[in-house]
């Protein structure tokens, strides 16, 4: 991905501004945060003592939480990225971290929820993310009001891209 966007970055002319730039910029962090922030869960795992689970799937069970969903409620919800939600899915009833059951309303839809071990794994993430914010303003130099000017141009940045898709702009 980052280099379509450097390819991308070279056709755009100068004249264009800044904002060009800066978007560009914008994309590749986000990217590129998304990869770190699965290095730190992988990370976390490894220090307790390694883990069955990749960190895309410990990212998966910490997101589903104490919430029963089927796949298609994941990737709506936007818990999940990827196309192979149900691979995943699969892996982790077989290596015993999600239960699954048939809806009683739609027979062909699977309701997902965490088991004991399951909640353990979550427990993990939710306990990294704590410790995180213990130290983030201190370590990290990011405040609450970081956070919040972050967030608000993030939920921008989503409803452009979900107005880019839902009506081909």
């Amino acid at each position: 991905m980052s280099i379509a966007l450097d390819s991308v970055r070279r056709r755009l002319p100068e004249a264009e501004g800044e904002i060009n730039s800066e978007y560009l910029h914008a994309l590749r962090l986000i990217e590129r945060l998304h990869r770190l922030l699965l290095d730190v869960i992988k990370d976390e795992f490894d220090r307790l003592g390694g883990s069955d689970l990749n960190s895309v799937q410990a990212l998966l069970l910490y997101n589903i939480g104490s919430n029963e969903l089927t796949a298609g409620e994941l990737k709506t919800r936007g818990y999940y990225l990827g196309s192979n939600v149900s691979y995943n899915l699969k892996k982790l009833v077989d290596m015993g971290y999600i239960h699954y059951k048939r809806s009683e309303v739609d027979k062909r839809s699977v309701r997902v929820s965490l088991t004991k071990k399951g909640l353990d794994a979550c427990d993990v993430v939710q306990n990294l993310y704590q410790r995180q914010l213990a130290s983030l303003e201190k370590v990290g130099e990011v405040d609450d009001e970081d956070l919040a000017r972050l967030n608000r141009s993030l939920m921008r940045l989503e409803r452009f891209w979900s107005y880019q898709i839902s009506y081909r702009l």
